[in-house]
């Protein structure tokens, strides 16, 4: 029996075909309701302000408690995934967060409602973690930023879609129904995501040679059927690792970068974009008003993730982030400076663009980057711990934002965030590393700043 089934440059010089459709779709559903699920608590939590279900104190304690909630599940998930696989975790992670969707629109107080959305909070914690990973490792080199951009499209595509339903549907018929509608949306994803296979490169770590070749040889065979395959890279294999290379160069700097960047996206997203709504109600917009700028501007959200589809392959991943880092900062003073909320020109030009730029960000960090630094070993543990801290930094934000909007209103919230981009730009330049157009097994070995390749024309 063979020892080496050479997944990775078998899987890596595919042509595109149905099967990687379907594994686009089937991964993609879920996270879209996991995006949705995420988004859904800021015209939630509004409209249970406005109807007096719940205080500003608890609504703090329900965003706090969710990123709690993700926080533990983007720990736990990397030891699972790792352990069991991509496909048993995602299962569970959907099953966990859909189900506790349906118990949120039955809460009978702010308390049982808190509840439920820590539970949701650990299935959508793992479920990103686990999502972006397992499709980085069936989809070829030199299309994969884009392929991992539009599942992060997808999934931010939660926002727009939650912030247009929630201005159909709160003012007339209240809050319950949203999580209703992601509970429902996500266990009929559950039951049709049992087709998704196993993923080659896993099984071929893990010592499951016989299940990897088999796999891989029904996916060469459907591949084929758009005609000849061409012959896989024969390099040899990057060498085995285990969880001690988290501790030790290069891997520990590649930690350090991939802690940082999700830090900030998730205190640029969860700290200033998922509270528009309640800045809006602050400076004196209807509860329709408010939810209405929200969706002008979550639009601008999936401009960002077409944008970050498109650089993160052609300008590549590291400049990308730097650039639209050095814009976030630009638009970001701009918006302080001018008090925003107060001036509707303001909030739908500058804001719009901030919005962009942020999502640029948002895409390349969570759906590309990241996966992409750590070797197939430890991907969703590395990955996991590198969620688990952005996620733990989400636990205090709404705090640290709702004392900064009581002493320095909008503009205290951008200087954090501010703040934060500029130590992005330093750690992503000083030890980034650039996965463009590059095989998984070679971003392994991979030394931090190299240069971009030239894009491949596909």
């Amino acid at each position: 029996m063979a020892t080496i089934v050479n997944a990775g440059a078998r899987l890596d010089r595919l042509p595109i075909s149905p099967f990687h459709y379907r594994i686009f779709w089937l991964v993609g559903a879920g996270m879209f309701f996991d995006g949705y699920d995420l988004y859904v608590a800021g015209g939630v939590l509004a409209a249970t302000l406005q109807s007096k279900f719940s205080t500003i104190p608890q609504n703090l304690q329900f965003i706090s408690l969710t990123f709690v909630g993700m926080t533990i599940g983007a720990l736990l998930t990397g030891f699972v995934g790792d352990k069991y696989g991509r496909r048993f975790t995602y299962q569970v992670n959907l099953l966990v967060f859909g189900l506790a969707s349906l118990a949120a629109a039955f809460a009978q107080d702010m308390n049982q409602l808190i509840a439920c959305r820590f539970v949701q909070g650990l299935g959508l914690g793992a479920e990103i973690v686990v999502g972006y990973s397992t499709l980085t490792e069936f989809v070829p080199p030199r299309s994969r930023g884009r392929w991992l951009s539009f599942m992060a499209f997808l999934v931010v595509a939660g926002f727009p879609v939650t912030a247009l339903l929630g201005y159909l549907i709160i003012p007339a018929w209240g809050w319950r129904p949203m999580f209703i509608i992601a509970g429902v949306g996500s266990l009929i994803v559950w039951y049709l995501r049992k087709a998704l296979p196993e993923s080659p490169r896993w099984l071929e770590a893990k010592g499951r040679i016989a299940e990897a070749e088999a796999l891989m040889q029904e996916i060469e065979k459907e591949a084929a059927t758009a005609g000849p395959l061409p012959a896989p890279s024969t390099a040899a294999p990057a060498p085995q690792v285990d969880a001690t290379a988290m501790l030790r160069p290069p891997i520990l700097q590649r930690m350090i970068v991939g802690c940082w960047v999700l830090i900030t996206i998730n205190t640029l997203i969860f700290g200033f974009v998922i509270f528009l709504p309640q800045f809006f109600l602050r400076q004196g917009l209807t509860i329709a008003n408010s939810l209405g700028y929200t969706v002008v501007l979550a639009v601008a959200s999936l401009v960002g993730c077409a944008i970050g589809a498109w650089t993160s392959d052609f300008v590549g991943r590291r400049w990308s982030i730097i650039g639209a880092s050095i814009a976030t900062i630009m638009l970001g003073w701009i918006y302080a400076r001018f008090n925003a909320a107060s001036d509707p020109a303001i909030v739908l030009s500058v804001g719009f663009a901030l919005i962009a730029a942020i999502y640029v960000q948002t895409a390349i960090l969570f759906g590309v980057y990241t996966p992409e630094l750590f070797p197939t070993e430890i991907r969703l543990r590395a990955n996991g711990i590198c969620n688990t801290f952005g996620r733990g930094a989400t636990v205090v934000s709404p705090f640290i934002v709702g004392a900064l909007m009581a002493n320095y209103a909008l503009p205290g919230v951008l200087w954090l965030m501010i703040g934060l981009v500029l130590v992005q730009i330093v750690v992503v330049w000083a030890w980034g590393v650039e996965p463009a157009q590059r095989s998984l097994e070679e971003v392994e070995q991979a030394a931090p700043r190299t240069e971009t390749p030239r894009p491949a024309t596909v």
